[in-house]
């Protein structure tokens, strides 16, 4: 997983409520046995005017002129600001791979769906909530000013607008710790590699039997 410290990026503004996950990377995406390759489809239904299937090329789709992900202003868009509730429907771990494969580092909205939140943690895509009166703000300032960017600090936890106003989030302490040095689950456990190997060669010793593959 990718570190998250200190992250400077256009922002790009995805002005709808209530956002779900099918919205985010349609179903008939998710038959990849695959991590990766989703980005290519994030939004597809908004971001297209053709219907999506799996392995059409993009040179092949024909791109939705009005939406905000294909305007030439927002190219290259590394911060996500949304309304309320984004994320919400359905569980699946591809939205934040999606957003995360097509180059968003983090998310700025008022709230998030619980699953959603939590897996993008876990995928080192940072989301963040700010009240609605700040959200709508960020709104205002990235319509009226193209090439809106945002300095985000995860380790002093604040968001950097242009004119150097600063706006504090909460991260809890240890999904900080894991962005900041890059750990997902697996990079976690990993942290204990020599401890896992010595318990192992240790139990072969006391019970060699055990490394003996059984044929039936």
């Amino acid at each position: 997983m990718k570190q998250f410290t200190i992250h400077q990026g256009l922002v790009a503004p995805m002005d709808r409520e209530n956002v779900d996950t099918d919205a985010i990377i349609p179903k008939q995406f998710l038959k990849s046995i695959k991590k990766t390759g989703f980005g290519v489809n994030l939004f597809d239904e908004w971001r297209y005017l053709d219907k999506g299937e799996p392995g059409v090329p993009e040179s092949q789709r024909k791109p939705n002129p009005d939406f905000v992900l294909n305007q030439p202003r927002y190219a290259g868009a590394s911060i996500l600001l949304a309304r309320r509730n984004f994320g919400c429907g359905s569980s699946r771990e591809h939205a934040p791979w999606a957003l995360d494969q097509y180059g968003f580092r983090a998310i700025i909205a008022p709230s998030f769906a619980d699953i959603f939140f939590n897996n993008s943690f876990k995928n080192g895509l940072l989301p963040i909530q700010q009240p609605e009166p700040v959200v709508a703000q960020l709104f205002d300032e990235v319509h009226a000013f193209p090439g809106y960017q945002l300095t985000i600090d995860l380790e002093r936890q604040v968001i950097v607008r242009p004119q150097g106003e600063e706006l504090p989030f909460d991260v809890i302490p240890f999904r900080r710790y894991c962005l900041l040095n890059g750990f997902d689950d697996i990079g976690l456990t990993l942290r204990h590699r020599d401890k896992i190997a010595a318990f192992e060669a240790e139990r072969l010793a006391t019970k060699p039997w055990l490394a003996h593959t059984m044929v039936s």
